[in-house]
């Protein structure tokens, strides 16, 4: 196999991620995305690195642009970025260790992601008929409990919940520890009393007689000793949201963005929402500023012609329409 070629050069890459100490998940990624790019080039006869050029890559873009996923549905952009920015990546760094000459994907353009929101939020009241249904009569139900309590409390991802320890939860200061989030970074997340209530009982109660050894220490558990996996968490997840009967679907994520909804709307500064979440950019959170709306609804409802006649009847507004539209401007700028 020549030093050059694709095959050669994406496993002395994805070694050099190894290295760098990138997630497992993320190294993961590339290599698939590098092993399907090396397959598409070798069919059309490109073996070695040096032989791939700036049109190359464009007609592979393009071709990603016409290809389909597992269900038949057009690749979104979103998803043809995930796979062209791994091959950027690859090409800048066989150029910075001298394999090529040159970066044929230097200039590669990424398709646009449209930022869109998300498919559905719940109320305050459609969250709690959620937490009611599991049975705590049984085990199984007082986990799930504890389950949802956790996620409507903290919005951690699906994956921190699977990766929980009994080592992470600090009741005397009302937090739990995520332990190498998205991205390998720790954070603290505040919890409520009433979910970390949920959750002692759940441990006192029922992962005492689950657990066996050598016990694995995360939180919750299947009730034969093993940690719950991701897949089981989302379908169980999933099931309570479908007994609601409110309309709308989803699992785990769908309790992430109702926290950040409910809590920007209650008025929680959007910087103390990117810290809860663990997002590393400021963008990714000012998404819930388009989803909250109830200051914008009230400036609304105070301005607008239609809704005139109902504030001269109203004897006492909540705020003035300045202090509302200070407070607007205030988020805009963060």
């Amino acid at each position: 196999m020549s030093n050059n070629s694709l095959t050669f050069l994406s496993r002395l890459y994805v070694d050099h991620l190894k290295v760098m100490n990138y997630a497992d998940r993320t190294v993961g990624h590339r290599e698939t995305t590098l092993t399907q790019f090396s397959a598409w080039c070798e069919e059309r006869g490109i073996l070695k690195a040096s032989e791939v050029t700036k049109p190359i890559l464009e007609r592979y873009r393009r071709h990603l642009h016409h290809s389909r996923d597992k269900r038949g549905n057009p690749f979104s952009a979103k998803n043809q970025m995930a796979r062209l920015i791994p091959i950027r990546g690859f090409f800048k760094w066989a150029t910075r260790q001298n394999y090529l000459l040159y970066n044929p994907a230097s200039e590669l353009e990424l398709p646009k992601v449209e930022k869109r929101l998300p498919k559905a939020t719940l109320s305050p009241e459609e969250a709690e008929l959620i937490l009611s249904l599991p049975n705590i009569h049984t085990d199984e139900g007082l986990r799930d409990r504890a389950i949802v309590e956790v996620l409507y409390s903290t919005g951690i991802r699906r994956m921190e919940v699977v990766n929980l320890t009994r080592a992470d939860l600090h009741p005397d200061r009302g937090v739990l520890a995520v332990r190498q989030g998205k991205g390998k970074k720790d954070r603290f997340v505040p919890i409520s009393d009433r979910a970390m209530g949920w959750l002692k009982r759940y441990l006192d109660e029922v992962r005492i007689g689950f657990a066996i050894e050598p016990d694995p220490e995360n939180v919750f558990l299947e009730s034969t000793g093993q940690p719950l996996t991701p897949d089981k968490l989302s379908r169980l997840v999933s099931k309570y949201i479908k007994q609601a009967d409110i309309g709308k679907g989803g699992s785990c994520h769908l309790f992430r963005h109702t926290v950040a909804t409910l809590m920007l709307d209650n008025g929680a500064d959007i910087r103390f929402i990117q810290q809860m979440l663990g997002h590393v950019s400021i963008g990714t959170t000012e998404i819930y500023t388009h989803v909250s709306i109830v200051k914008l609804k009230q400036i609304h409802d105070m301005t607008h012609p239609t809704m005139h006649k109902k504030h001269e009847s109203d004897d006492e507004p909540e705020a003035t329409e300045e202090e509302l539209l200070a407070t607007l401007e205030s988020e805009d700028d963060d």
